[in-house]
């Protein structure tokens, strides 16, 4: 894989908005803040259009994402935020002046996409926090914003976490990939696949049914994706919803039953995706992990 190098205090961060339409208000304090961190930000043309649910139409949002592509002074793209509609795009986009200077991708959620065609490209990615996110709520750097900021700048960057009740102890070097697992099951079958052998993967969502979870884990477990594991961090699983007829099931127990007959770790409530806190990732590097009694310890390595 390919790391690009890191940002420093004059290098140069695009802010671009492939998916959903977001405010002004969401993005702005988060340019201040870069900038008063000695960055210089451009902003996408069309960051702030509106495109019914989208950030502009297909066409603005491809022409911002390719133009913070191909930008030979930039050095990392921050998506503005997720929601849907990178799926639009993603397969005309052209990286053949990107590999001539790779650079930093950051988001999460439906940004996964681009993360799976990151990967698949061979570039590492960070899944983080978008500037909606930047701040707590007393309006200071959020933790979420720190680790990502660290990534993003090269700094050494390890977290302990406590153990969940559903973990299965273990140890595990090798890079990390994943991302949503709704976005990560709808890849299955096109060119933006996600190998998962030999990998610790990471998975989130948000907003699920228990039952559609269900059928998402099993279509992994299917088509071979958990068999062959190094490890597995679930993140979080927000706002999940239920039937009137329960499932029956929560969604640790949901996916501790898929995953019950292979002997990898697995590592339950990490602080990843959409909660208030967001630890970043970098995907495509390796990180170590330790799945243990009372601490879950994750490395980079």
């Amino acid at each position: 894989m390919i790391t690009p190098p890191p940002i420093k205090s004059n290098s140069k961060i695009r802010i671009v908005s492939p998916a959903g339409k977001i405010k002004e208000e969401h993005v702005k304090p988060a340019v201040e803040w870069l900038e008063q961190q000695g960055f210089e930000v451009e902003l996408g043309k069309h960051v702030f259009a509106q495109h019914f649910q989208f950030a502009g139409t297909d066409e603005q949002r491809l022409n911002d994402l390719q133009e913070a592509l191909d930008d030979p002074d930039c050095d990392a793209i921050i998506c503005s935020r997720g929601g849907y509609g990178t799926v639009r795009i993603v397969n005309k986009l052209d990286f053949t002046t990107f590999a001539q200077k790779p650079k930093w991708l950051v988001g999460f959620s439906d940004i996964t996409i681009l993360h799976s065609c990151f990967h698949n490209l061979g570039f590492a990615s960070i899944h983080g926090v978008m500037p909606r996110y930047f701040f707590d709520s007393d309006g200071n750097p959020s933790e979420s914003l720190v680790s990502m900021m660290k990534l993003i700048t090269g700094e050494s960057i390890s977290y302990s976490v406590d153990s969940a009740t559903f973990n299965k102890k273990g140890k595990a070097e090798a890079e990390i990939v994943g991302g949503n697992l709704s976005i990560i099951t709808s890849l299955q079958g096109t060119k933006y696949d996600l190998n998962t052998d030999g990998k610790i993967l990471f998975l989130e969502d948000i907003d699920e049914f228990l039952y559609h979870t269900d059928r998402m884990i099993h279509q992994l477990k299917l088509s071979g994706k958990l068999d062959n594991l190094a490890g597995l961090i679930l993140g979080d699983f927000t706002d999940m919803k239920d039937n009137e007829s329960p499932f029956g099931k929560t969604v640790h127990e949901i996916i501790l039953e898929a995953v019950s007959g292979f002997d990898y770790p697995v590592c339950f409530d990490f602080p990843g995706g959409h909660d208030k806190k967001n630890l970043a990732l970098t995907f495509g590097c390796e990180w170590e992990l330790e799945v243990g009694e009372g601490i879950t310890k994750l490395r980079l390595k």
